[in-house]
């Protein structure tokens, strides 16, 4: 993290429109995703079950977002996961990842709709080819917070999520959530190798610029 500078209210003046080109080692999660072989560990009243879940994520890229001085980049990102056995949603999960390349910051927020929110952080490398973030319960800066009764039936003690960008174009991930169900530790596990489907959009502004430019250009 940089010095907080004593101005903290003037944003960044040389703020480009183009947040693909500006996402570091972001640029290789934009696009819409794909996989049917990801693999669930979760904690169940028999023991650990082991399940095999579908996975569809689609990542757009968004406007520059500045904190006064801070200046972040990011893709808006929405995974929804069913099971090859039940027709019904098996996991829903919306949020952000963000990259500020004065810092190498790298962070991701999650909200799931089961009363659970967090956010993560790591830092990174613009070409780097692995990347990571974790969160820890009761960190006021990069936390986990869920309702009561998560806190008290199935609490989630800490988070990480690490990501390895493929050779072929393909992104592969570990997660790893550490919980107290019941007054005991669990582990529970996420693992999945996802292929592009479908190629980033532009964000919002550079296609407003794109197309200005456009219409400028002599006949």
């Amino acid at each position: 993290m940089l010095p907080i500078p004593a101005d903290i209210f003037t944003e960044p003046e040389d703020v480009s429109p183009d947040s693909l080109a500006n996402l570091g080692p972001l640029r290789r999660l934009a696009g819409t995703w794909q996989a049917n072989k990801g693999i669930d560990i979760n904690p169940k009243a028999e023991g650990p079950e082991r399940r095999t879940f579908i996975e569809h994520i689609r990542m757009d890229p968004i406007d520059p977002q500045a904190n006064g001085p801070q200046l972040l980049y990011g893709l808006r990102y929405h995974i929804h996961i069913n099971t090859p056995e039940e027709d019904i949603t098996f996991h829903d999960q919306v949020g952000y990842w963000l990259w500020e390349a004065a810092t190498g910051l790298i962070m991701q927020t999650l909200a799931i709709p089961r009363g659970q929110v967090l956010l993560a952080s790591g830092l990174a490398k613009p070409d780097d080819k692995k990347i990571s973030v974790t969160a820890k319960r009761g960190d006021t800066a990069y936390g986990i917070c869920s309702t009561d009764f998560l806190e008290q039936a199935f609490r989630t003690d800490s988070y990480r999520c690490d990501i390895t960008f493929n050779d072929d174009g393909s992104w592969s991930y570990q997660i790893a959530t550490e919980l107290f169900v019941r007054g005991a530790p669990f582990n529970h596990h996420d693992s999945n190798t996802l292929k592009l489907v479908a190629p980033p959009k532009l964000n919002p502004l550079a296609v407003i610029v794109n197309d200005r430019a456009k219409n400028d250009k002599p006949a």
